[in-house]
């Protein structure tokens, strides 16, 4: 028997999980705090996630055959800025995705050095989420930090540099940073110049699923677990949701409903697509892949179901369908501000078109609505650049609530399959730490226990008519800020 761990550091918690041939044996999770110092900025302490890291696995180790692991692979939230000193010392906490401080260097970036020369040089266009931008923050706000950086890492490449000491990342995540050539899978040596760091500082790159170390021998010890376990440096949380999801071949779609919401499609080919709205990034299975972000989705429920109501989630997945046919209430999702497409970090929330007949169960109903219209203003981009999409496969907390997906398969006109299981990212890291310790024909046996077909929702007639009246009023309305 051989086993698996893939550990998905997540905005929030990090989820460990094992797995072997029989499927998933375990898995734990440990919460750490997230910062918010000033407006707009989102913080974290990489000791936390290393911390908490080590604590999961020592529970996930717990009664298991621990001789029987081979190989351990992370999964991560992407674009966090991590700095680390010439003594490995964190310099300062991290700097997390959704922190949106870099309005000025972004506006620098597109404005200034050009939306041509970003895309030309890295395929992409800036956004306040992505980790050039924060470097030139660092660069521009606290010089004496910037002077003191020895290493660059994004937040899993953190947590493989302490388990093994190798400073690696792979071309997933580095394709979110806006200093990658996504199409050449490197480092690209313009933008390293524009922003004033040189390859020393940035760690090697590889293919997601191949190894770049083993445990550190003390960690081994510590752990109970045998020499020799291989590091497989993994990939950002979207590309490995997607081989936990089975995501892998051209046109091939994963919507993701997390704290976030992300539209996933499989690409053969490097493209960029509207103008760099849309993102262009590597796969963690040597392909490209089209990524939109929305900054908000299952926290806008979570946001009005126990911030503003106070009240439990019967309350969103209760809504009949005839709330929503008679629904005229529209919610703009913009809590944190707005990534994919219209790349807006002030944009702000809004309720529009409520009457005096307005009541909290159409307000429910338009919050999910309005997560869904998010999401398909990115679809139709991507359909627009030719790329067809008519089935996704559907994770994260909020495929929980079935209103919801039907929500979703209509305003998209979109098929879903829902995912048997929610394991996602965490799941994909631990494949590809099976990946990285197995040949090419043993990986396709193995991967096939854990890839089962899920429930299917079919778009609704009456609700797809419905929601596309709404939709285009949705798109008329402008962004708030």
């Amino acid at each position: 028997m051989r086993s698996y761990i893939g550990i998905d550091l997540g905005t929030s918690s990090v989820k460990c999980l094992l797995i072997n041939e029989n499927g998933i044996e375990k898995s734990v999770s440990r919460d750490y705090p997230l910062s918010f110092p000033a407006p707009g900025f989102s913080e974290q302490e990489p000791g936390d996630w290393y911390s908490q890291t080590i604590s999961a696995l020592k529970e996930l180790l717990c009664g298991i055959d621990r001789s029987s692991v081979r190989a351990i692979s992370f999964s991560g939230q992407m674009h966090g800025l991590a700095l680390l000193d010439k003594n490995d010392e964190v310099i300062r906490p991290a700097i997390l995705w959704n922190d949106g401080r870099s309005v000025k260097e972004v506006a620098y970036l597109n404005n200034e050095v050009g939306r041509d020369f970003l895309i030309q040089n890295t395929g992409n266009i800036a956004f306040a989420g992505f980790t050039a931008p924060k470097l030139l923050w660092v660069k521009n706000n606290e010089p004496d930090n910037f002077g003191m950086i020895s290493k660059i890492m994004l937040p899993k490449d953190y947590l493989a540099y302490k388990l093994s000491g190798s400073f690696a990342t792979d071309v997933s995540d580095a394709a979110g940073t806006l200093y990658f050539d996504t199409a050449r899978r490197r480092w690209s040596e313009p933008m390293l110049d524009l922003i004033g760091i040189d390859g020393s500082q940035l760690p090697s790159v590889y293919e997601s699923s191949q190894p770049v170390g083993v445990l550190l021998p003390e960690l081994a010890e510590e752990l109970g677990l045998p020499g020799g376990v291989k590091i497989v440096i993994g990939g950002g949380d979207n590309a490995c949701a997607a081989v936990g999801t089975g995501t892998l071949s051209k046109g091939d779609c994963n919507i993701s409903v997390g704290t976030s919401g992300t539209v996933f499609v499989v690409s053969d080919e490097f493209a960029s697509l509207g103008g760099g709205a849309i993102h262009s990034f590597c796969s963690a299975n040597g392909k490209f892949h089209y990524l939109a972000c929305i900054l908000s989705a299952a926290s806008c429920q979570k946001w009005w179901i126990e911030n503003i109501l106070r009240t439990d989630y019967s309350e969103a997945s209760g809504l009949s369908k005839e709330t929503v046919l008679k629904n005229r209430v529209v919610f703009m999702p913009y809590l944190t501000g707005e990534r994919s497409p219209i790349n807006a970090p002030e944009a702000k929330a809004a309720f529009i078109g409520m009457t005096p007949d307005t009541t909290r169960e159409d307000m429910t109903c338009a919050v999910l609505e309005g997560v869904a219209f998010a999401l398909r203003h990115n679809i139709d981009l991507i359909r627009a650049a030719g790329v067809p999409v008519t089935r996704s496969k559907i994770c994260g907390g909020g495929a929980a609530n079935r209103l919801w997906l039907d929500l979703i398969a209509g305003a998209l006109d979109v098929e879903l399959e829902v995912s048997p299981d929610e394991q996602g990212a965490a799941l994909g890291a631990a494949l590809l730490a099976a990946a990285g310790d197995m040949s090419g024909d043993e990986w396709s046996v193995f991967s096939s226990v854990f890839y089962k077909p899920g429930e299917v929702i079919v778009p609704d007639p009456g609700l797809k008519k419905a929601l596309d009246d709404k939709y285009g009023l949705y798109r008329r309305l402008p962004v708030l800020t």
